[in-house]
């Protein structure tokens, strides 16, 4: 049986000829290709399972915190729809290291000989075509039955899984279902596919409401009996009345086939109601339900708005309660996309949205902003997502080049135009964008007379370069950035009033890094990308209040190079207070300091205070001494990891890592 598995395994794989693989569903067909040509597996092969170690695998339940703990009560619940049908439920993350399992005891020796054990690894690469592995390869539902496994070893095994993503759609788990040793067809297998959807539905759901419980939500259905409950649909709203972040199904019930048709509008640009309208009709609190109508296709909904009960933005209070929050290492070297550069901040929402829309337009975009606010990386990421992304995207710097060249650079000039001009020639900047987006930041610090030849072309689409009579026809989309304000200088007659119309098509408002309502995210996100690497990287809680109180007067560009430096002058890759600049590490209250409770108080009042003081350094410095392992630190110290971790939360200790 295994032999002939692998033979035909081989014999449909290696072949070119897709009449080999007949009887595959596609999907089958693509992941045995898969795992033959890119993983060079043998399906034949009885290779070890790979098993993370105990501590890495807590690392991992750790940074899922919040996923494992509502997965682990809904797989309790399915669990009860399917026990005593040989069924094991299995919770694995993205690289398909499984996270938790439901198992019924008799079995659980079954399970250990397949392989299907927390830690265990069921990628693709690891373990062939498979449920876990194959469903977050594809990012939908599926089922692995028997012999649709690539590896002789596994075709007793049948495997529904079901992807479950977070509130921008990005897959980040992998519910599913296995039996060892699977009887019927595949077809039986429909019920079971159906309840892990259903579950992997729920978890989804639970999720959304947890991460965004700092933000009012909006609960809404075709039937008021829906309402509030798992299956309706969700929105979470900031308190400007923007659209964060839309659940799965209300994505479906407004009929929208992508997130960015809602994320970053008004609440009034989807409903017949502003969000001040329903405000007034929910006090904070308190539910109540009314009717609601959506613009584009005229549908009544029942709704209910529940205000947040607290400011969203210190974002980090969320991650005080727990001793550590983890964050997954970026490629510094992969470009920004605009649901990148968005976060969760009302006003870069509605830009990023815009930018979406008219980004295959022939509208010209000025964006505004402060110094170091990422202009140029938004207006990079805003070509990107353009029809032009395959053409140059070529930016200038209109400050940076002497009056005397500027001319040269952007229009080019023939061999010998004047004296000290390139034996050669040069292409102007302007042709070599042709075909893709020319970005002119500081525009308002380009001279009068070149903005008189900038508009030239710009009405023209053609470009005569310095010292030649020949123009040359162009296509261009110009993006323009500026941290002055050019309406006010084209009054003063400082710029070209006729230039500026035609460069403001659209104006996108970048606001500065101490403006943004996300400031948590930016940080590990700086970190994150700062830190890609071989090693994992990490910060203490008072670095990063300190970070979060900062005034940031040179905005992304200043946090940036601040978390670059943090990074290459702290030990054991941990930021701590000490590798911060001076006027940063002023900022705030004084590390030493009690917090205050509710009497007006200090926590570290008193000789209990001191005491409590005492055991707060000491934990510091412990877990500083031991690299933040916290098994480690356990160790030293004769406690529990759970005892640790309670003191660490009662001392409001808490550290960030970013780690690969």
């Amino acid at each position: 049986m295994a032999n002939h598995h692998a033979d035909r395994v081989l014999r449909v794989a290696g072949s070119e000829s897709m009449a080999a693989a007949v009887l595959l569903s596609p999907e089958i067909d693509v992941s045995w290709r898969r795992c033959l040509n890119e993983f060079k597996l043998d399906p034949a092969r009885d290779y070890e399972p790979t098993v993370v170690d105990p501590g890495h695998l807590r690392e991992l339940q750790e940074e899922h915190e919040d996923l494992v703990q509502i997965a682990r009560a809904e797989m309790d619940s399915l669990y009860e729809q399917i026990a005593g049908s040989g069924y094991a439920l299995l919770l694995a993350d993205t690289a398909g290291v499984i996270l938790c399992e439901k198992v019924d005891p008799a079995l659980r020796g079954m399970f250990v000989r397949a392989g299907l054990i927390a830690g265990a690894e069921w990628s693709e690469r690891r373990e062939g075509t498979n449920g876990i592995g194959t469903c977050a390869r594809e990012a939908h539902p599926i089922t692995i039955h028997q012999t649709d496994h690539f590896r002789s070893r596994h075709v007793g095994l049948s495997c529904s899984a079901a992807p479950i993503r977070d509130s921008a759609g990005r897959v980040i788990a992998v519910l599913d279902a296995s039996c060892v040793n699977a009887h019927g067809d595949r077809d039986s297998q429909m019920h079971t596919i159906a309840l892990v959807q259903n579950s992997a539905r729920v978890i989804e759901k639970c999720l959304f409401l947890r991460r965004h419980s700092a933000d009012s939500m909006l609960r809404f259905h075709h039937r008021p009996e829906f309402v509030d409950l798992l299956h309706d649909g969700a929105i979470a709203v900031a308190s400007d009345g923007t659209i964060v972040a839309s659940d799965m199904t209300s994505m479906k019930l407004l009929g929208a086939t992508d997130r960015s048709e809602l994320v970053g509008r008004s609440i009034d640009d989807i409903f017949d109601a502003s969000y001040d309208e329903l405000l007034a009709a929910a006090p904070q609190g308190r539910r109540s339900m009314w009717e609601l109508r959506d613009h584009l296709h005229g549908r009544r909904y029942f709704a209910s708005l529940v205000q947040t009960d607290r400011p969203r933005a210190p974002t980090h209070a969320a991650a005080a309660t727990h001793c550590v929050v983890h964050v997954r290492s970026q490629d510094p070297a992969r470009a920004m996309t605009l649901q990148d550069l968005a976060g969760e901040d009302a006003q870069m929402l509605r830009c990023a949205r815009s930018a979406a829309r008219i980004a295959d337009s022939s509208i010209s975009v000025l964006i505004l902003g402060p110094s170091g606010s990422g202009k140029e990386v938004f207006a990079r990421a805003m070509h990107l997502s353009s029809k032009r992304a395959r053409r140059p995207f070529v930016a200038i710097n209109c400050a940076a080049i002497p009056e005397t060249l500027i001319e040269s650079e952007l229009f080019g000039h023939v061999p010998g135009a004047f004296t000290g001009a390139r034996r050669e020639g040069l292409r102007g900047r302007i042709t070599q964008s042709s075909g893709g987006s020319l970005f002119l930041d500081e525009i308002g610090d380009m001279p009068l007379l070149m903005q008189t030849r900038l508009l030239r072309v710009l009405e023209e689409q053609e470009v005569t370069p310095l010292g030649s009579e020949t123009a040359i026809k162009v296509d261009l989309r110009v993006i323009c950035a500026s941290h002055r304000n050019l309406r006010e200088m084209a009054g003063r007659g400082e710029f070209r009033e006729d230039l500026y119309y035609r460069l403001n098509g659209i104006t996108l408002e970048l606001p500065p890094l101490r403006g943004r309502s996300d400031r948590e995210a930016l940080v590990r996100q700086c970190i994150a990308r700062e830190s890609s690497g071989v090693e994992s990287a990490s910060i203490e809680r008072t670095a990063l209040d300190r970070l979060l109180a900062y005034a940031w007067p040179g905005n992304i560009r200043e946090l940036r190079n601040t978390i670059r430096t943090a990074l290459a002058l702290c030990t054991d890759r941990v930021i701590r207070l000490g590798d911060l600049p001076d006027e940063i590490r002023r900022c705030g209250p004084d590390p030493g300091a009690g917090v205050a409770d509710p009497a007006g108080g200090t926590g570290h009042a008193g000789d209990a205070g001191l005491l409590e003081s005492a055991e707060r350094q000491a934990l510091l410095s412990v877990m500083q001494a031991q690299g933040w392992n916290m098994s480690r630190v356990a160790e030293q110290l004769g406690i529990s990891r759970n005892t640790l971790y309670r003191k660490i939360k009662r001392h409001g200790i808490a550290i960030i890592r970013a780690r690969e």
